[in-house]
């Protein structure tokens, strides 16, 4: 037994000195995901439990009662549960669904575009909104939906017709926060599908042209079935976050409006206003509990289906 865990000490060793520079660069992003990603795992258990703050986190976590799947019962029983569930999964799959062919329509197009610096600066153009933060996408939001001088009420009223109370009227934000998360976040997108095109090898594009292929039968025959796998990819990572929201589109761009809670109540921000509230650590925690794992299966899910569709394509 000795004689084979001396050589593989060695060989770690070996390992270790052989790899260091890139070992102690990998360090900081290691110390980064163990101390915000796997320290709080232990936040699990709270799902478990009925937690009452008692001094420090530690001791309250411990003269808390073990409660089993009490949080998670409370969670679907709840009233606003139909309509959190309901608004959580409509979104995010047509988000999922825009997100896949509004960027790679445009990816075709600017790629496509003859004046190549032109095609870098709309690339540009439609890539800044996705480091904007949700606040200031709030205000530019605000600024056009604003009833008292907002931009498009300014224009309704220049030709004479009623001004629209937006923040008060449920009806018109289904469109507003799809329109909002398509302009943030479709430039993303766009590049990887740029990114994807670029690295394509050209002499497919060659011979069809040879063959007297138009534009449009190179797009159809060769761009798009090669950008397949990019597509799956981007598919697969999405589905996961299907039960997961940006709590800044639902929160602060409709800027918190009672009136609007009907078509902008999530499963995050369920668990902002419940911790606001109630300081419901239990049934918050088991809210964002059920989020992973769901998504876990999801992905799974997905990628199992892709793999049957096709053995290349999928990423485990």
């Amino acid at each position: 037994m000795s004689s084979t865990t001396i050589p593989r000490k060695n060989k770690v060793l070996r390992d270790f000195k052989k790899n260091k520079e890139l070992l102690l660069l990998s360090l900081p992003g290691t110390i980064w995901f163990l101390i915000f990603s796997y320290l709080p795992m232990f936040g699990i258990l709270l799902a478990f439990k009925r937690f009452r703050v008692s001094g420090s986190f530690f001791e309250s976590f411990m003269k808390s009662e073990w409660i089993g799947l009490d949080n998670f019962k409370f969670l679907f029983k709840t009233g606003d549960a139909a309509l959190i569930l309901r608004n959580t999964l409509g979104y995010n799959l047509l988000f999922i669904v825009l997100g896949l062919i509004v960027p790679l329509i445009l990816a075709l197009a600017l790629n496509e575009m003859l004046n190549k610096q032109l095609s870098k600066l709309y690339q540009s153009i439609l890539f800044i909104p996705y480091f904007l933060s949700m606040v200031v996408v709030s205000y530019i939001v605000f600024a056009f939906l604003d009833p008292t001088n907002g931009y498009i009420d300014t224009v309704l009223k220049s030709f004479g017709m009623k001004p629209i109370e937006f923040y008060v009227e449920p009806k018109y934000w289904p469109f507003i926060l799809t329109l909002v998360q398509l302009w943030k976040t479709m430039g993303y997108n766009m590049i990887i599908y740029l990114a994807a095109i670029t690295a394509m090898d050209k002499s497919y594009y060659e011979a069809a042209v040879l063959d007297g292929a138009s534009k449009l039968q190179q797009i159809t025959k060769i761009t798009i079935p090669m950008l397949r796998p990019v597509v799956i990819v981007l598919l697969i990572m999405a589905m996961g976050g299907v039960l997961r929201s940006d709590f800044g589109l639902f929160y602060q761009v409709p800027r918190n409006m009672g009136a609007l809670i009907g078509v902008t109540q999530t499963i995050d921000t369920y668990i902002y206003r419940g911790l606001k509230t109630m300081g419901d650590y239990g049934l918050t925690s088991a809210a964002s509990f059920f989020q992973s794992v769901v998504g876990l299966f999801l992905v799974l899910g997905t990628n199992k289906i892709m793999k049957r569709i096709d053995k290349d394509s999928g990423i485990l």
